[in-house]
């Protein structure tokens, strides 16, 4: 297993960082366009769809919505408020599971509800690769995110007992949490002394990304809630070692969004 994942890492690590830092405009568009519809295949399995016909129609659909979105980019910050209303709905929805099921339970509920987690996603990736200092921000983000895990990984490890969410991912601890945040907010203070942020931005910096970790980990959550009520370990076995596009990409589903929302709040980029 630990070979199958080195393997894939060393494969995928030098498409990823091409496709996100070497791409623009409408190529980056369709890089990211292809990562999300490849998620679409594998939520339509969560949702209940079984048939393969029925999984690739709903990517068709994702990759379609997706042409839409491209070509009409008005609708961006509304996308973006929905997102984060979604995510707050979505901490409701993980905290009271299960429960909450059977508000999202039957199969177009939760066929829609991969839409609100998919295409604000791509919205979001888009809009910081328009604004200034692209890469930059969606190095950002990323490293947010990782930090969180890496911390919230060796510090579970070693102080978790409270469980975070045990009906919805067992594995998961408040002490664990707590540690991906410390390492987030970390990074994000050295980075604010290093490039000399005023007392009110590093502030404002740092609220930013303990909201963004939070949500990250509500993004994990989410996909671990819905796969738990499929049944299902792995969202697919796309990557191996690794299981499916979703298993890597669910933090960053909920992250993504709420950082282009506080950006587009703080004035960092036009919509």
């Amino acid at each position: 297993m630990l070979k199958q994942r080195i393997i894939t890492a060393l494969v995928l690590l030098p498409i990823a960082l091409g496709g996100f830092f070497l791409l623009d405009g409408v190529a980056f568009a369709l890089f990211i366009g292809v990562v999300v519809s490849l998620g679409a295949w594998e939520w339509a399995r969560l949702a209940g769809l079984e048939a393969q016909a029925q999984r690739v129609g709903y990517a068709a659909v994702v990759a379609a919505l997706l042409g839409v979105l491209y070509l009409t980019p008005v609708v961006a910050p509304w996308l973006l408020v929905v997102a984060v209303l979604w995510w707050l709905a979505a901490t409701f929805l993980v905290l009271t599971y299960p429960y909450s099921s059977r508000f999202w339970g039957d199969v177009p509920r939760r066929l829609l509800i991969g839409l609100l987690i998919l295409l604000p996603a791509w919205q979001g990736l888009v809009l910081l690769k328009q604004w200034p200092q692209a890469n930059g921000l969606i190095i950002a983000v990323m490293v947010l995110v990782w930090g969180a895990d890496i911390g919230a990984y060796f510090s579970g490890k070693a102080f978790g007992k409270r469980k975070l969410a045990p009906k919805v991912s067992p594995g998961k601890s408040w002490e664990g949490v707590y540690g991906g945040l410390a390492a987030s907010l970390l990074i994000t203070l050295l980075v604010g002394l290093q490039q000399g942020w005023s007392f009110k931005g590093l502030v404002l910096a740092l609220v930013g990304a303990a909201l963004v970790v939070f949500i990250s980990v509500i993004g994990d959550l989410t996909e671990s809630m819905f796969k738990r009520q499929s049944g299902i370990k792995d969202s697919s076995n796309l990557l191996p070692g690794h299981g499916g596009v979703l298993d890597r990409i669910d933090s960053l589903t909920a992250a993504i969004p709420l950082f282009a929302a506080l950006l587009w709040l703080a004035g960092w980029g036009a919509l």
